[in-house]
């Protein structure tokens, strides 16, 4: 029974704040801005005596060895991407394979800027654990030089008392093995072209001739016959090639090892389209009607002028398959997906106009065509623009979705309100006052004045929120579930 009280909820913030090290770093390929000079450099190397070759590579490994787990792995495929510029008929010694391999290599510190914006889930693993704790995982975003966007994991323990209990943080960070030759399904790539207003006769003959479930290298050798021998006007053919390429780079696999702790692992970005970063990941565990357990997580990809809602999917964060966001609904940020069906139909909340707060129903994940506004700003405290701060949270009451709303001086709080379990399109209840606002001590940061969620977690009857602290680190707050929907008032 809902109730109206009319002091606010008793929301705890723990001590235990989340930084980013900026000694976590990862392996780039580094290549000059001109082409030209890659071959320049490559031939300097091959001219090398071959002790000082030895002598550098021995200072390289004294210096870099111990900072990630294989180094002469990471030039090694460093090389591979440069080997057509190595001099026809030149061999290569095993010192100045990786050699040049190391000079077309960067580190780059992924969490040195910030560490943010995080979700959380149960782990798929709970076992060996004491009664009443849940082992988590939390993605967080993590930023570095040029802002650049990637998500991060850490791993812990909530225990019977809800206490936080974070599992150290590894010294190394590993990007994960792309692989490059995923499955696509023909009917939806053609749908997808059709929708970036790319579809033509040149996508319809390069389609038409590629089986159902067909590979990227499948499509790749269709395209580059087609330019060899060309059937359209050169230049109309080129534009719709590049079409073609940036829509199939933007549905990859990765992997990691499995041997690695979570908290190695980073996406990083590696399609144009998320040039600039990944963000705002809100993962989700999501239940089938088979009770089948998958982890969703909508994400934007950024590549400086423009964003593109991502689908990313697990089972065991081992593993990821990241696939864009399909139709007219799936635009602008902050998706995020319901952990079940309801009425046999996938249900998501966004925000497709900056402004509102909306909701969608789809009978396939990969599409949404559809939405509508269910919450308008109506608070001081979000006039500016409301969205939503993760997946819902079910209860027998209803559905826990966290807000989070823009007032003056661009202030971020965080609200909360209550759907109907079988209606989620109805709000029951909300929260007048924000949940969560800025302290004196979280203003100050990247992006000052913000409080920001993810996605949260319900544990002990507890409301467990990771919170990001004006886009620099993150902290964690917990509120009594009970407590707070008896401090929201009835909806009409």
């Amino acid at each position: 029974m809902i109730q109206k009280k009319p002091s606010p909820p008793i929301i705890k913030r723990k001590r235990k704040k989340i930084l980013g090290d900026s000694s976590r770093v990862i392996t780039r390929l580094h290549l000059p801005d001109g082409a030209h000079r890659i071959s320049k450099i490559i031939q300097r190397i091959v001219d090398l005596p071959d002790t000082i070759a030895k002598y550098l590579l021995a200072q390289i490994m004294f210096d870099f060895s111990d900072r990630h787990r294989d180094i002469r792995r990471v030039f090694e495929r460093h090389l591979n991407e440069v080997k057509d510029y190595v001099p026809r008929d030149t061999v290569l010694s095993e010192t100045k394979r990786s050699l040049i391999g190391a000079y077309f290599t960067m580190e780059y510190s992924i969490e040195s800027a910030a560490l943010f914006n995080p979700s959380i889930v149960p782990h798929p693993d709970q076992s060996h654990l004491d009664k009443g704790s849940l082992r988590f995982i939390m993605s967080l975003r993590a930023t570095g030089e040029g802002h650049v966007s990637s998500i991060v994991f850490r791993s812990g323990v909530l225990d019977s008392h809800n206490t936080f209990l974070l599992n150290p943080t590894s010294d190394y960070v590993e990007t994960p093995d792309l692989q490059l030759n995923p499955v696509y399904d023909r009917h939806l790539f053609r749908l997808k072209l059709n929708e970036m207003v790319a579809g033509n006769e040149v996508t319809g003959h390069l389609l038409n001739q590629l089986p159902e479930n067909f590979s990227y290298y499948g499509l790749k050798n269709k395209i580059e016959a087609l330019r060899t021998n060309p059937v359209f006007p050169v230049p109309h053919q080129n534009e719709t090639f590049e079409f073609m390429y940036w829509l199939a780079n933007s549905n990859y696999e990765i992997n990691f090892r499995p041997d690695y702790r979570i908290s190695e692992r980073v996406i990083f970005p590696v399609s144009e389209n998320e040039s600039k970063g990944i963000e705002d990941a809100r993962f989700v565990q999501f239940f089938d009607d088979n009770g089948e357990v998958t982890y969703y997580a909508t994400s934007t990809a950024y590549n400086g002028w423009k964003i593109l809602p991502q689908l990313i999917e697990t089972k065991d964060f081992i593993k990821f398959n990241i696939l864009t966001l399909n139709g007219q609904a799936a635009q602008n940020k902050g998706m995020a997906l319901f952990p079940h069906k309801i009425d046999e139909r996938y249900v998501m909340l966004s925000r497709q106009d900056g402004e509102n707060n909306h909701i969608m129903f789809s009978d396939n994940i990969h599409f949404w065509q559809e939405s509508k506004i269910i919450l308008e700003p109506t608070r001081p405290w979000e006039f500016f623009q409301i969205g939503n701060c993760g997946s819902p949270l079910e209860t027998d009451e209803g559905w826990i979705v966290l807000t989070h709303g823009v007032g003056p001086m661009r202030q971020y709080c965080i609200g909360a309100m209550l759907l109907d379990l079988k209606n989620p399109a109805k709000i029951i209840a909300r929260l007048e006052e924000p949940l969560l606002e800025p302290h004196e001590e979280e203003r100050e940061g990247y992006v000052p004045n913000v409080i920001y969620t993810c996605g949260a977690i319900i544990h002990n009857n507890e409301l467990v929120i990771p919170y990001a602290m004006s886009d620099i680190m993150s902290g964690i707050a917990t509120v009594r579930v009970s407590e707070l929907i008896n401090c929201m008032r009835p909806v009409a």
